[in-house]
């Protein structure tokens, strides 16, 4: 089953709106955001634009140093603290820091990830994709639910590389079979989406909403796993280094690839309609439902991506992994 609200709408925005046109009208004052990440690419123009609006924003941080540079530790609306999402004591960790300030939660937006990335282990031998921007994010959330205020959202980042990979429930660790880095991509951006399916299932009667969102195709430090060479396989460079056409066409800058957050985060049109999958400021359109699978090569949202099913078997399996593991 698949939510009824899976489709376009009229947003008013596009592919390549500015995160000044999202939030126009939006007063964040007195309210509590929480960014994974959000202290570069992507994600530092989400924590900028939502600073703007008036939000006290908390940013759990793997590099203080970095963020520390990236953005103003004086500012009395952030806190940055530290945390590793490949890391279970210090996810706790962070989650005890909010609920000794008796800190209440109105956004988190799951955004941190890593992609591509050579095989390697971390927890309980989790292959570390599916550890970090699954596991680890999924944990944190975990945790936070009870701090969520009423009317709350949870944003969680996915990617159209949910394409190469449904859930692969025989060998999600890739424990049986070669380490494929781009399956193994795929396979946790499609967690990434089906958590916030369930989690709006799970708040369906607190007022408290989940969205999926796709950023789009943005040149940032996720890609630095990613040698020249491979991006020009890929179609993003050029033999010389420089963007191709492609790029150029279809791929947006930071600030841009920040606004479907914030869109999902905010928009008044998405007021008790949740567990979707949003893309280019608007609710995505099933891969299922185009014509032309070709025309839907970048755009679009799998079934496997948005399954209900699907998100509670997960949900379910994440749990008792992690029950495991504690």
């Amino acid at each position: 089953m698949i939510s009824e609200f899976q489709k376009p709408v009229e947003s008013l925005f596009h592919a390549k709106s500015e995160p000044n046109e999202v939030m126009h009208g939006i007063d964040l004052s007195n309210k509590t955001v929480i960014i994974t990440g959000g202290y570069s690419g992507i994600g530092l123009e989400t924590t900028l634009a939502i600073l703007k609006a008036g939000a006290k924003v908390i940013l759990p941080c793997r590099r203080l140093d970095e963020a520390n540079k990236n953005l103003d530790s004086n500012d009395k609306n952030l806190i940055l603290k530290s945390m590793d999402l490949g890391s279970i004591e210090s996810i706790e960790s962070f989650s005890a820091f909010i609920a000794n300030e008796n800190l209440s939660i109105d956004i988190l937006i799951n955004n941190a990830g890593i992609m591509a990335c050579p095989e390697t282990r971390i927890g309980d031998g989790w292959e570390s994709q599916f550890g970090v921007n699954h596991l680890g994010h999924f944990f944190l959330l975990k945790k936070l639910i009870p701090y969520f205020n009423d009317g709350a959202r949870f944003v969680s980042l996915s990617s159209t590389a949910h394409i190469f990979s449904p859930i692969r429930w025989d060998d999600i660790h890739f424990t049986q079979s070669s380490y494929d880095k781009w399956i193994a991509y795929g396979q946790s951006k499609t967690a990434s989406s089906l958590i916030a399916v369930h989690f709006n299932e799970l708040m369906s009667d607190k007022n408290i909403n989940g969205y999926a969102v796709h950023p789009g195709g943005i040149f940032t430090p996720l890609q630095r796993h990613l040698q020249n060479e491979e991006m020009v396989a890929l179609g993003w460079l050029k033999e010389d280094g420089s963007p191709s056409d492609l790029a150029l066409q279809g791929f947006k800058t930071p600030s841009q690839g920040a606004t479907t957050t914030l869109w999902a985060a905010t928009s008044p049109m998405l007021k008790n309609i949740g567990g979707i999958y949003c893309e280019n400021c608007n609710v995505a359109q099933l891969k299922s439902e185009f014509e032309n699978p070709e025309a839907s090569r970048y755009i679009g949202v799998a079934d496997w991506a948005v399954s209900k099913e699907d998100a509670k078997k997960l949900w379910d399996y994440s749990e008792k992994t992690l029950e495991q593991w504690l």
